[in-house]
């Protein structure tokens, strides 16, 4: 593979840290299962590393079946980059239902560690980069989640710690244990896009306060910000699965007109609606990446030529905000 990749894509520092990662960074929340066609799979990883994308996102229970998608990325990973493994960031997570019973679950040390076991096996590597509690467990005091994350870093299993759908109030109290720890806080992995901007207000301060990095997911809201809704529900598309996240209902009449909108004022930018909708996530500075997910190899291209343009006018700014607020 060509080393001109990296000429091709900007990388950006996460937070305070030493870590750079790609501008966009690929997802495998979706399409990467054991449902899906693998060779599909393996192209859409082998073309986002072609493009200068080093980062690649996963979760104990990203499938369907839960466990699937790391599956999936252990034999691309073999078979495509196993000379490349120290030019790639690999991330994991867990905090969702992963296995029966009390301990397949929540926050607790017993399953982070075993979890993080379970994913370096599938993945077959030694470490990940970036091992993350998948969501606050109110059951689970915070400092026994921080300390399995501080003891996943110590053992050699991650070398940074990060958390996801953590409110700011528990990002502040988790950073403050980690730092005291001495553990890398290096990622907070929020939903956020244009139709879900809520983690503007709290959240993003409290990052760049505490010299966080922060990678968006649902920057397409689960891909409702692409030309695919704008009249109808194709028969192919997420909304149309039966196991997405993404529901018909969420297709009303008032949200096609939305995007019909935006979809005016990204053609006048010289960008898809997707390519806006990415390079709008990206104009904030408290992030550092936008998590994309693909179903074929032209969304991963297109993604990332989102990155041809991040610039935008206040004009510009002001009729989205217009959009938005009907």
């Amino acid at each position: 593979m060509d080393t001109t990749r990296y000429d091709q894509i900007p990388y950006r520092r996460s937070g305070r840290s030493g870590l750079q990662i790609p501008a966009v960074s690929l997802g495998l929340w979706h399409n990467f299962g054991s449902v899906d066609p693998f060779e599909e799979a393996r192209a859409m990883v082998r073309r986002a590393f072609e493009l200068g994308v080093t980062h690649f996102d996963l979760a104990n229970n990203y499938g369907p079946v839960p466990g699937s998608a790391e599956d999936t990325f252990g034999r691309v990973l073999r078979a495509d980059l196993h000379g490349h493994r120290d030019e790639l960031v690999i991330s994991t997570k867990a905090g969702y239902r992963m296995w029966p019973g009390p301990y397949g679950d929540g926050g607790s040390r017993k399953y982070l560690l075993t979890s993080l076991d379970q994913s370096l096996a599938r993945l077959g590597v030694e470490y990940v980069d970036v091992f993350y509690h998948h969501r606050p467990d109110a059951e689970t005091p915070l400092e026994e989640s921080m300390l399995a994350l501080d003891q996943a870093v110590r053992s050699g299993k991650a070398l940074y710690a990060g958390v996801s759908n953590y409110p700011p109030d528990l990002t502040r109290q988790a950073a403050a244990i980690l730092r005291e720890l001495r553990t890398p806080f290096v990622l907070h992995q929020p939903k956020y896009s244009m139709l879900v901007p809520d983690v503007e207000r709290g959240l993003f301060g409290i990052l760049e306060e505490e010299g966080i990095g922060c990678i968006v997911f649902s920057p397409l809201a689960q891909g409702l910000l692409t030309d695919r809704y704008l009249r109808n529900i194709p028969e192919d598309s997420r909304a149309a699965k039966s196991h997405g996240a993404l529901s018909r209902e969420a297709v009303t009449e008032e949200r096609r007109a939305q995007l019909v909108a935006l979809n005016e004022i990204a053609r006048a930018r010289g960008q898809s609606l997707a390519q806006m909708a990415i390079a709008w996530v990206l104009r904030h500075p408290a992030v550092t990446s936008a998590l994309i997910g693909a179903s074929r190899v032209q969304q991963v291209e297109n993604s990332v030529a989102a990155l041809e343009n991040l610039a935008f006018s206040a004009d510009e700014l002001d009729a989205i905000e217009r959009v938005l607020a009907r």
